[in-house]
């Protein structure tokens, strides 16, 4: 670790790394301490109810993601990043989702992996930062590591976390991804925000399979963006028909939030829709072969979840669809694909329509 700077040194450091991430082309920025004692005890808590499904990572590395200084030895301060994605969206965003033909994917994954962007975005800052001060400890994360980023983010003053665990900004809404630098430097901290979802649960009423279990308390095991981007096995049948026509991940809860009425449209190239995403149909995107879908998804978010849950996922999809030839037949060219997983809901989905399960 380097020695300290002078105290008016630092702030003005503080300072030029502002101006330098808003440069990198960051929309949020604050620092935060590490000090996250209180958070380790909620995430303690929520490991305990067994609420991360089968995401052994959150349990395997529970207490480091809580001590950025156990993790990164040296480090006193988090710089906490955020990048809009927010496309404006949100009416068509509705009917889409009222529209069981079509396929809804989570805005965040309709462009390209956010991952790439913003770690070159943040190594860039982290490089423009030693070209002022020279050499320094640091390290960089976009989801690489076990860090708690919304504790921090929320430390760090870029927003309060939601009752449904999402980081809301009252200028912004929710629609921003978060990235960290931990540095050895001991900069002066930004106020943490404040919390302003008052006696709203319009987030919690309108999750579509009751995941978040209670204020600030959400079951994984419950929840859509886990069960059809995380989760390897079968989907439970009884969650089957709430999941509607989402096929990779879920924003109900964001889609709802009033604060989101202040979020900020990105015309960011990289997040805009590929391959037609955010209005195509179901029957088209289960027609893609394994080698399609991996061509179609280079450089997506949607690639890490693999062809055969993407099947899976359609298939409950069309399950939930309108009992139309399409439907049925697009389920009956996937009969018998040699594949367990996908043949067992393309079962369940075609028994959904009224004897189309025969042969």
């Amino acid at each position: 670790m380097n020695p300290p700077a002078p105290d008016h040194d630092l702030a003005e450091l503080a300072e030029r790394i502002r101006a330098l991430a808003r440069e990198a082309g960051f929309q949020r920025v604050g620092i935060a301490d590490i000090e996250l004692g209180e958070d380790e005890a909620h995430l303690a808590s929520w490991l305990a109810e067994g609420l991360y499904g089968t995401m052994d990572w959150m349990a395997r590395h529970g207490t480091l993601r809580a001590r950025p200084a156990e993790l990164v030895p040296g480090t006193v301060r988090a710089i906490s990043v955020g990048l809009d994605y927010g496309r404006g969206d949100h009416e068509e965003s509705w009917r889409t989702l009222a529209d069981g033909r079509r396929a809804y994917v989570a805005r965040y994954a309709l462009g390209r992996d956010y991952h790439k962007l913003m770690r070159r975005r943040l190594q860039a800052l982290a490089d423009r930062i030693a070209e002022s001060i020279g050499p320094f400890g640091y390290r960089v994360f976009v989801d690489s590591a076990p860090v708690l980023e919304r504790a921090l983010a929320r430390n760090a003053g870029l927003g309060w976390i939601g009752k449904h665990t999402c980081l809301i900004d009252r200028n912004g809404g929710s629609w921003f991804f978060l990235g960290e630098i931990y540095v050895d430097l001991p900069l002066p901290v930004d106020p943490p925000a404040s919390a302003h979802c008052g006696t709203c649960r319009r987030c919690i009423d309108i999750c579509p399979t009751d995941a978040i279990v209670a204020p600030y308390r959400l079951d994984a095991r419950r929840c859509i963006s886990y069960l059809t981007i995380e989760h390897e096995g079968a989907i439970p049948e009884a969650l089957r028909p709430a999941i509607g026509n989402r096929i990779f991940g879920c924003d109900d809860c964001q889609l709802v939030c009033p604060w989101n009425k202040f979020a900020r449209r990105t015309d960011e190239p990289d997040f805009r829709a590929r391959n037609d995403l955010d209005r195509a149909g179901l029957a088209e995107l289960f027609a893609w072969s394994e080698e399609e879908f991996l061509r179609r998804t280079e450089g997506s978010p949607i690639r890490r979840s693999g062809h055969r849950r993407w099947l899976r996922n359609i298939a409950v999809a069309l399950g939930n669809a309108p009992t139309t030839a399409e439907t049925v037949g697009a389920l009956r060219a996937r009969r018998d694909s040699g594949d367990a997983l996908v043949d067992e809901h393309v079962e369940w989905a075609l028994a959904r329509h009224t004897g189309a399960a025969s042969p």
